[in-house]
Order: C-alpha cells, then structure tokens, then sequence
C-alpha cells in the first residue's frame, strides 16, 4: 500500500460533511408531518448503524495499525539495502577508474615515453603503410610507362606512317591495365559505402590524359599543316602546294582514323557529352579560331564591349561564311566512309557555338544588373541563331544528331534555358513595358483624336481614326511581339504573352471603363435626379478649384469625350482581331490549346479564352477572343451613353417648347397662323445638327448610321408621344404647326448627315417615319382629313394604300392611327 493510501485511511471524520449528509437524509426522509411517525423506528435503526459502524471501526483502526507497523519495518529495510548498494558503486567506480589508467597509453601524456610494445605497433603500423605504399607507387609507376609509350609511339609514327591500330597497342596495353586494377579494387568498404577508391581514379585520369596527349599530338601535326594552307584566314586551297595539301590531308585523315579507334575503345557515353565534342579534326581547326575570338572579346582591347553582343556574334557569323566554301569543297570529300553521315559545314559551325555560350556565361554577371543590355544582348542572340537557321544549319549531320531531337535550341538558350536569366529579362521587359504604356496614358495629347494616317495602317483599320493613346499603345504591343516572337520555346513565349503583352491591353480597358464609369457619374443627362450633386472639388497644394462637371459631360464637349473612348476601344478591337488571325498567335494559341503546361498557365490569365474548351481539335477563337469581347462590349457601352447623352440632352431641351405648345396662349394663334417656328424649338433642333455633325465628322459612317438610327427613333418616340398622343386635343392649324415640326426634325437631320449616309432622304427619314405619319395625319386638312377618316372602314389592304396615298408611309398601326384621329377637335 502506498504512503497517500496509507494518509487518506488516518485522516479522521470530516464532521460537516456527516451533518450535511443527516441533514439531507432527515430533509429527504421526512417530508411532511405525517412521515414523523416512522421517526422512532428511524432513530432505532441509526443506532444500530451507529454500533455497527464503531465495531468496523475498531477492526479497520486496528488494521491500520498492524499496516503502518510493516510499512515502516519495510521501508527500513529497504533504506539498509539502498545504503548498502551505494557503497557498492563507489567501489566498483573507484576500481573501474584504477583499471583504465592501467589501461591508457603513456603516449597520451606528454611528459611520458611510450612503452616498447606501443613503439613496436607502430613500426609494424608504418611498414604495411610503407608496403602499400610501394605497391601504389608501382602501380603508377607502370600506367605512366605505358602512358608516356603510347604517347612517344604516335608522335613517332605521326610524321612517317599512317596511323593505324597497331599504333595505340600501348594505349590498349594502359587501358586493359586500368581495368584490371579497377576490377582488384572494386566494391571496397570504406565504412560508408561501395566507393571507388584514389588509386582507381587516378589511373582513370592518366588514361584519359594519355588519350588527350595522343590526340594533341595529332592536332598539333594537323594544325602545323593547316598554317601552311593558310588556315584559320580564308583558305584558296587550289593555290596551296601539293605537298602542303597533301600532309593536310594525311593528319586530318589520321585524327579521323583515331577517332574511329576511340569509338572503339572508348565507347561514348551520351551522358558525358560536352558541347565542345565533335570530329577530331574539325575541333583541331577550331583551336586558332577560338584564339582570335578570345583575343579580339575575352581581354582587355576596344572590342570587348558589354554594350556590342553584335560584334562578337557578327564575328562567329563571317568564319560561318568564310569557310564555308572550304569545309564544303575540301573537308567534306576528306571524310571517310565511316563519317560520311556527317555535313562538315555543319560540324564546323556546331563547334563554333560553345565560344559564343562561353561569352555569354561569363557576360550574365554584369548584364543582369542592367536589363535594357540584357536585353539587347538576348535579342542580338535571337537574332545569331535566325541567320544561322536561314543560312541552313540543323543538327542533322553533326555529332549532336544522335541525341533525343535533331531540334536546336540555338545560342539564345544559353540565356533563356536558365529560369532566373530568363526572369531577369521578363521582369526588365515588363517593367519597360509598363513604363512606356504609364508615358502613353500620361502625355498631354493621349485622348486627342489622331488623325487617319491612311496607308501606314494595316486594311482591317484603314479609314478608322482613333486616339493617340490608342496608337501608340497598339505600335507598344507591336513592339512586344516583335521582341517576343523569335523566342524559340512556345513556353517562353507564353509567359511574355501573359505577364508582358496581356496587362497592357487589361490596364487600357480598365482605363477607358473607369472614364466611362465617371462619366455616368458626372452626366446630368444620366443623374437628373441628384441636383446640385456635379460640383467637384479638385484640392490642390495652393487651393481649392471648384469645376463645374456639367462642363465636362454636357453638350457636343461631353460627346467629344465619349467618343474618344468609342474610337479607342473600337480601334484597339480591331487591331486585335487582326493580330489574332496572324499566323505567330495562330499557332501560339494552337500550342497553348495543345500543352497541358502551357493550358495551366492561361487558364490563370482571366483575359484569355478557356484552352481547355478546344480539347483535341483546333482551337475555334483566337487569343485574343475574350479581351476583343470584353472591348466590343465597352464600345456597345460608350454607344449607349452616347444616345443616352444625345437624346437626354434635346429630351430636356424639349421640356419647354413642348410646355408651351401643350399650354393655352393667347398670342400663340398669330403664330400659327402663319406658321412660325416656335422660339423654344430651335434649341433642340441646333443641338440635334451639332451632335449629328459632330458625328459624322468623328466616327465612321457605320458607326453614325447605328447611333443615328437609335438617336431618331427613340426621340421620335417621345415627340410622338409627348407632342400628339398624350397631348390632348389638337386643332387643325395647332395641327398644321406641328405637322411643321415634325417635317423640321428630319429636314435638320438630312441636312446635317448630308453625304454621311448611303441611301439618300429616304434612311435619313427611316427612324422618323412614326412621327411623320402621325404630323402628317393631324395636319391634313379638308378632303384628305375626311377621306382618311372613313379610311378606318375600310379592309387592310385598302387602309394600306390610303395611308400611302395621304402620308407617304403607313408605320403606324390602325389603333394608332384612330387614336391620333381622336385627337383632332374636329
């Protein structure tokens, strides 16, 4: 039994808690009055318990004692035995500690000698080193004999005979030597794992040493013969003497038959391939070149400047050009049969490359910090590897052709194949980007409308003028897409089409929607219904300038600036419907529908088509479907402010001649009479000519021909139904005046959309044709008033023809033209 047992049993009786236990017993036993006569028998029974209770407690106190009583004996025995184990621990701790010193070598202390038999380890430790030792040395010793015989044996051989395969027996000899030691030594333990050990590689390096020496060796004969011929300047080979054409030829025919041996013994491995490998005597030819190239852009002369890529890249393109004749009519009739596959031109130019890749590399640290050279440098690449493609090089026929694709990826990849290079110019490029859009929108003349510049704009927008913002945002993507579009990797070409072409078109829609949103704002014609709610204050350092906003929206210097938006949102749709029928968006779309790489990327553009919607056929839209949709909406939007402008504007004008013709007025009767115009109608009928003109001079003529039409018709409307159907009773000269009137609307809209409008009278007068009717009709007069009166009894095709005959059209239905006869007082 435990100590906190043992405690819990010699607590003693906790008194409150018994009285409130009887007091809830008590409380719960007897409830009432009633329940008191079974008190006594309650009473007798708790005595009992109580005696019972005292019994089992003198047993249980009892108990407890004779358990304390052993608890503490064993606790006492257990101290002893504790006592005794304690000392019994020191005394092992003490002899283990006197064991140890006796077992420490006196060579750990160094005030001490060491002992004989540790002098005697040691010597015995440094003869198996020594033993090893020696055997290393000879091992060594023998690979570098058979090193430097095969090496004495080819430059020996290299000016007397052709070279043969009896001329590497000591470099076989060294090979197969190497391979048995690597076979003795292999799979050795080093407490870390399988590993091969220095003695291994070392002979590896003096076999692959020795394979270079031999190759040197005929590189050196070659190139001596080479400088003979003329080489690395242009070579007139026909001119060269026989003899001299002739050693040429034998060590440039030796560096191919070694190279046919090597392939043999030393089987190439795809995995170790350097960009510098190819054809033995062609890289031999390349050693003066890359000379001259580090000499003229590696040191410290004039013509190495980071700011001039094109030097140097113009320097590898005229030795592409130079000695493309020689490599063609001399080196590749040299290649034997075993090599015939390869193009020597070809292979000479592919060896070229690593000398530009070399610069490049080297060059990147100082050109990140400065984007717009990494940017030159990259496009001047772009622009190598263009003219290397249009000169005819692939990888067909070189020593690259072998590999997974025959595609190559070109000089640029040396840049754009590293992401945080590629990044680096991205990010430059964007930032340029945005800069040149920020001074577009900020010039003073951005929303002034350009002049058409004719033939220097492509067919689709011919005739269509703009802004100037417009324009020169359409020459910026232009220029993005002249500088992204030689990007060989459609991945590349991606990410510039999302992150660098897209937010330029998105940043102008947004800024032609925010005009367009302030302009409904502003527009009294549109927010009627808040009075005095268009002043705005512009807060400046010196003050505060109160501008009056019903300046800005109303009248034709309010449509001026809806249009400017119609023209740039139309123009720059436009354009893009025509970049995305070109042929380079044509197939960067129909890669991006293709790729599930490329799909992930412009499935998070929001302003791009849904790719995944083409699934496996050809894409049906163009990239640029969503954002042309998103601008054609925008311009149907600017149409609609316009009319609603336009139409607001002469509605409210409208208000008070139509108040003074629908009021009773005495003098008003000489002035039908004879028939004057009223003075409150020519307000509105000079608003309308303005803004018409003004229309047809800024917008072309589809365009005027739509608003026109909308225009027309919806004031045509409310004049027809403010001015005669909801007007009340209308007299006959009342009648002929407005007949008058009527006629004057679309008299003023001819004359102003004169030569606007194909057609003729006729489409100028089309919208107006209700309102003409029913002018016409409440201002007959006489034997035509009475004849189209009994016309309302007359069959369909008779009423059609009747309402010809007295008003030129018959638009009107026949309720309304009763309804209009209703009118009439008489």
């Amino acid at each position: 039994m435990s100590s906190t047992q043992i405690r819990t049993l010699l607590q003693p009786p906790d008194i409150q808690d018994a009285n409130h236990t009887a007091v809830f017993f008590v409380n719960s036993r007897f409830k009432s009055f009633e329940d008191l006569d079974a008190l006594e028998n309650t009473v007798s029974e708790a005595k009992q318990r109580d005696e019972q209770l005292k019994a089992d407690l003198a047993i249980s106190q009892a108990s407890l004692d004779a358990l304390v009583s052993e608890t503490r004996e064993a606790a006492q025995n257990h101290m002893k035995t504790a006592q005794s184990l304690s000392l019994q621990r020191h005394s092992l701790a003490d002899e283990l500690s006197y064991l140890f010193n006796q077992l420490t070598s006196a060579m750990s202390d160094g005030d001490s000698e060491p002992t004989l038999l540790e002098d005697i380890e040691t010597l015995h430790r440094n003869l198996k080193e020594l033993q090893s030792v020696k055997g290393y040395v000879r091992v060594i010793e023998h690979a570098l004999k058979l090193s430097e015989a095969a090496c004495t044996r080819i430059r020996s051989s290299s000016a007397s005979e052709p070279l043969t395969s009896a001329s590497v027996s000591e470099y076989r000899s060294l090979q197969e030597f190497v391979a048995q030691v690597s076979n003795a030594c292999a799979n050795v333990e080093d407490g870390t794992g399988k590993q091969k050990l220095n003695l291994v590689m070392f002979l590896e390096q003096i076999r692959d040493k020795c394979w270079a020496d031999i190759k040197g060796s005929l590189s050196s004969s070659l190139l001596t013969t080479a400088e003979k011929i003329g080489w690395p300047m242009s070579v007139d080979y026909l001119a060269a003497p026989p003899q001299d054409r002739k050693d040429f030829e034998r060590a440039f025919r030796d560096l191919l038959q070694l190279q046919k041996i090597g392939e043999v013994l030393r089987p190439p491995n795809p995995k170790e391939r350097s960009e510098k490998d190819g054809l033995y005597p062609i890289q031999a030819l390349i050693q003066p070149v890359s000379l001259r190239f580090k000499y003229h852009f590696e040191g410290t002369r004039q013509t190495n400047r980071l700011d001039k890529p094109e030097w140097y890249f113009t320097h590898i393109l005229n030795a592409m050009h130079e000695h493309r004749p020689f490599m063609e009519s001399v080196i590749q009739p040299l290649l034997t049969p075993d090599f015939r596959g390869f193009v020597a031109w070809r292979e000479f130019t592919l060896l070229l490359f690593p000398l530009l890749a070399r610069k490049l590399r080297r060059s990147m640290p100082s050109l990140l910090p400065h984007p717009a050279l990494l940017a030159h440098t990259i496009y001047q690449a772009l622009v190598f590897d263009a003219a290397a493609n249009e000169s005819g090089f692939s990888l067909v026929g070189t020593s690259s052709a072998s590999e997974s694709s025959d595609k190559w990826d070109g000089v640029s990849d040396v840049i754009l194949g590293r992401e945080e290079w590629f990044s680096a110019w991205m990010d430059g490029e964007n930032q340029f980007a945005e800069n040149q859009y920020h001074e577009i929108i900020s010039s003073l003349d951005a929303w002034q409308i350009a002049e058409d510049e004719g033939g220097e704009e492509a067919g689709h927008l011919r005739g269509l003028r703009s802004t100037a913002s417009a324009r020169r945002l359409k020459a910026l993507v232009e220029q993005v897409t002249d500088r992204y579009s030689p990007l060989p990797q459609f991945a590349h070409r991606t990410r510039f089409l999302i992150h660098v072409q897209i937010p330029l078109l998105e940043n102008y829609y947004g800024r032609i929607l925010a005009s367009l949103d302030a302009y409904e704002t502003l527009s009294s014609a549109l927010v009627r219904a808040v009075p005095g709610a268009l002043s705005v204050s512009l807060g400046r350092d010196t003050g505060s300038v109160k501008v009056d906003a019903r300046r800005l929206t109303d009248g034709v210097e309010g449509v001026q600036r809806l249009c400017k938006a119609w023209l740039s949102a139309r123009y720059i749709e436009v354009a893009m419907e025509g970049w995305g029928e070109e042929l380079f968006f044509l197939e960067l779309w129909t890669e991006i529908s293709r790729r599930a790489s490329l799909r992930s990327q412009a499935l998070a553009a929001s302003s791009l088509p849904d790719p995944r919607a083409a699934g496996s056929t050809a894409p049906q839209e163009t990239v640029f479907e969503e954002l042309v949709s998103q601008y054609r909406i925008l311009v149907q939007r600017a149409e609609d402010i316009i009319v609603a402008q336009v139409c607001g504007e002469i509605e409210g004008g409208l208000k008070a001649h139509l108040t003074a013709t629908t009021s009773p007025n005495p003098n008003r009767q000489t002035a039908v009479d004879d028939l004057a115009l009223s003075q409150t109608l020519l307000g509105p009928i000079s608003l309308l000519s303005t803004h018409l003109k003004y229309l047809c001079s800024t917008l072309p003529q589809t365009a005027v021909t739509t608003l026109y039409r909308r225009i027309a018709s919806r004031l045509a409307e409310h004049i027809l139904h403010r001015q005669i159907l909801y007007r009340g009773h209308i007299g006959s000269l009342e009648g002929r005046a407005i007949h008058a009137e009527c006629e004057l609307w679309a008299e003023t809209c001819q004359a102003a959309l004169e030569g606007a409008l194909s057609g003729g009278r006729n489409r100028v007068e089309a919208p107006w044709l209700n309102l003409l009717q029913a002018g016409r009709l409440v201002g007959l007069e006489g034997e035509a008033w009475e004849r189209v009166g009994l016309a309302t009894t007359l069959n369909e095709t008779e009423w059609h023809d009747r309402m010809q005959e007295l008003t030129g059209t018959d638009e009107l239905s026949r309720e309304e033209v009763e309804r209009i006869l209703r009118c009439r007082d008489d």
